[in-house]
């Protein structure tokens, strides 16, 4: 079986995002199950593709609003407002629909497409109706628009959000309708995209890397209390952020050591002697093994947390908040979950006053095999598996 795997960025071997862990782990996964996978996309301005010979690059865009100058937003906005498409979308449309279409054809013969998130998909829809495909839902994106709406910080913002909240939910729709099959990264992401039947959808737990991590439950250099990475630009992560520096920090001691790594927005603040902002790493692996615990912040958003799927991989002590651990089945026993603000901060002392890490080699086999079922459910959906012969 050939897919055609349809993403706005692809892979480029950086994983620099759990957006990418994720794609990363699907293609592979993909692979397993017996098809041959050519993905379809953009790449960042400078990145080639990591795998040059099964992929085909559309051009090289920044889709990235953080960094985006004033003018370019603006430009955005108008594109989207008159083209009735998604920002999220209208970003992706550097390119025509005839194009596309030429890159689809050099493809070669293939059964079905993957069409992975809303972005892509939603920038060319009328392209993927002429063969079967799955559609691959990271997060229910019209209530994380919702919910970002509820957080902006001003009047023009929400109103982009609650617009971005009403095309994203009639495009899910349509999406989830059309697809033979649905894979999401949450229970409850089937729910609320409407495909809740085990003859619609399934969850796919996902890994973030090939191999279960070598030296998980050793001995560890510790040099903070706490560690946290992301990508706090994306509105979501921000709202989790804000939550933690606001409810949970003022409740820890005044020593308590905190080190938040990863590109931060204007404006956060934290008056808290120990939290230190320390901007971007070489190695995120390598900064979370420093922290004596993991606190897992998610407040906002749906689909899976990677960072909470990479923390139980390395074994590593944690504090979670109920919203971190959707798409999980599974949790290790040094991980407390809790959603209230004081008992969070009381067990990140007592978790970081007794480092106790597991090995988390068993968490990773476990998703492998429940990843690989997921996956050969949704491609039976599509039609009976041939196994393509690699030279």
């Amino acid at each position: 079986m050939h897919l055609l795997f349809a993403t706005s960025i692809v892979p480029d071997g950086a994983l620099a995002s759990g957006y990418e862990i994720a794609n990363a782990a699907i293609i592979a996964a993909l692979r397993r199950a017996g098809a041959r996978v050519t993905v379809i996309g953009f790449t960042w301005p400078g990145e080639p593709a990591a795998d040059p010979e099964n992929t085909i690059v559309l051009g090289a865009v920044d889709v990235r609003t953080e960094s985006a100058s004033p003018l370019q937003k603006l430009a955005w906005v108008a594109r989207a407002v008159l083209s009735g498409l998604t920002f999220a979308s209208v970003k992706l449309r550097v390119v025509s629909d005839a194009e596309v279409r030429a890159a689809v054809e050099r493809a070669g013969p293939f059964d079905g497409y993957v069409l992975n998130s809303v972005q892509f998909a939603g920038a060319f829809e009328k392209l993927f109706g002429d063969r079967p495909s799955i559609f691959v839902a990271h997060n229910v994106e019209h209530r994380s628009a919702q919910e970002n709406a509820a957080a902006a910080g001003s009047a023009f913002q929400r109103l982009l959000f609650r617009r971005e909240a009403r095309l994203l939910e009639t495009m899910e729709e349509r999406l989830c309708r059309r697809a033979r099959f649905v894979f999401t990264l949450a229970g409850e992401d089937r729910a609320a995209l409407g495909v809740a039947t085990d003859d619609r959808s399934v969850v796919l737990p996902l890994v973030t890397r090939a191999d279960a991590p070598a030296g998980t439950g050793q001995r560890r250099r510790i040099e903070c209390d706490a560690a946290l990475i992301g990508t706090w630009t994306w509105q979501p992560n921000r709202i989790g952020l804000d939550w933690f520096l606001d409810k949970v920090v003022p409740h820890l001691r005044r020593d308590f050591r905190i080190r938040i790594a990863g590109g931060m927005p204007s404006g956060i603040t934290s008056t808290h002697p120990g939290v230190e902002f320390v901007g971007r790493v070489p190695d995120a692996q390598a900064f979370v093994r420093t922290g004596a615990v993991i606190p897992l912040i998610s407040t906002a958003g749906s689909g899976v947390q990677l960072k909470t799927i990479e923390t139980f991989e390395l074994g590593l002590p944690s504090v979670a908040t109920s919203r971190s651990l959707r798409g999980i089945d599974h949790r290790p026993d040094n991980c407390v979950v809790t959603d209230d603000p004081v008992v969070f901060a009381a067990a990140l002392e007592v978790a970081a006053s007794a480092v106790r890490d597991v090995d988390g080699g068993a968490f990773h086999r476990r998703q492998v095999k429940a990843l690989d079922a997921a996956i050969r459910l949704g491609m039976n959906k599509l039609g009976p598996v041939r196994q393509e012969v690699f030279a």
